[in-house]
This record gives structure tokens, C-alpha cells and sequence, in this order.
């Protein structure tokens, strides 16, 4: 079997920065064990935005700059690249939102299973999960509910319910 595990925005700014939560902060050591056991291939996405954040839709929406490239708050948590130090990932893709980079990275890898894990269960993995199920209707999609995070408890367990309707598998 041939999975691809995509690990979403594991950044500074989503963990203990200008977004992080206390759920967030939480969920990170159990997302740094699997991926020490993981042997899926591994796409991470990184959220990216320029210094004029606050001037783009994103940003007149949700008015808190994070994620800025080339600050700290744009890396990923060094537990995560700890983790992963050694295994080879398929690819780092920055992303303002949702990914159309994604999907193209994902078939090129021949995936048989996809499965979503990271940050914001409620923003950035459901978009990127609904864009992954178009692209793939007959690929299992699946996320990995322990090893996300939401802005809020309830917005995440919101999110898992809406891609359980969208026959995204919710583990």
C-alpha cells in the first residue's frame, strides 16, 4: 500500500505563536510519535503570507498576521522537523489557504491512501481535505482526529463532522 500522509501547518504561529491554542500545544507530542513511527510518504504544507497580510481577503477576514515568511512564527516546530530529521519528505508546500499545488504533488506519488493530520482541523486541513477528495473521489481520504487541532474545540469537532459527510474518513 502506498499512503501519503500530509502534515498541515505545523508552524510556530499555529502552535504557541499569534493562532497557537492550547489544544494545539497538546496534540503536538502525540503527532511527533506517529510520525517517528510513521511510513507513509510525507507532504507537508506550510501556511505563507507576505508582509501586506492584512491587505489581502485572508487577512481583512481574519485580521491576526501570522505565519509571515521569514519569521519564526512561519517555521515548523522544531519537534516536528526533529522528528522527521532523516526521512525523506516528498515536499514542503507554502500555501496561502487551500493547496492546488497539493493534489498535483499527491498523484505524482501514485497514493493508494491519503491521510491529513495538523493545523486548523477547521480551516486549512478541511479545506485541503475537500480538495484532495475532488481530485481523488476513489482514494480514501482519512484524518487523523488526535493528531489535529482546531481554533476551538467545538469549531474542530465541527469540522471532523462536516468531512465525515463528505465521506472523508475520520479516525
Amino acid at each position: 500500500m502506498r499512503k501519503v500522509l500530509v502534515v498541515i501547518d505545523m508552524q510556530n504561529d499555529f502552535i504557541d505563536g499569534a493562532l497557537g491554542t492550547k489544544e494545539a500545544q497538546v496534540m503536538l507530542p502525540r503527532l511527533v510519535e506517529k510520525l517517528e513511527r510513521e511510513e507513509a510518504l510525507l507532504v507537508f504544507t506550510q501556511d505563507t503570507h507576505g508582509a501586506d497580510y492584512l491587505e489581502t481577503q485572508e487577512g481583512k477576514n481574519l485580521p491576526v498576521p501570522h505565519c509571515i515568511e521569514g519569521t519564526e512564527g512561519h517555521a515548523l516546530d522544531n519537534a516536528i522537523a526533529a522528528a522527521v530529521d532523516g526521512i525523506p519528505a516528498s515536499r514542503i508546500i507554502r500555501k496561502p489557504f487551500g493547496s492546488l499545488e497539493l493534489p498535483k504533488v499527491i498523484a505524482g506519488l501514485e497514493p493508494d491512501a491519503i491521510e491529513l493530520v495538523g493545523l486548523c482541523t477547521d480551516i486549512c486541513v478541511i479545506a485541503n481535505a475537500m480538495i484532495l477528495k475532488a481530485v481523488f473521489p476513489e482514494v480514501p481520504v482519512s484524518v487523523d482526529a488526535s493528531c489535529c487541532a482546531g481554533v476551538t474545540p467545538q469549531s474542530h469537532e465541527n469540522a471532523l463532522q462536516a468531512m465525515k459527510m463528505c465521506q472523508v474518513v475520520v479516525h
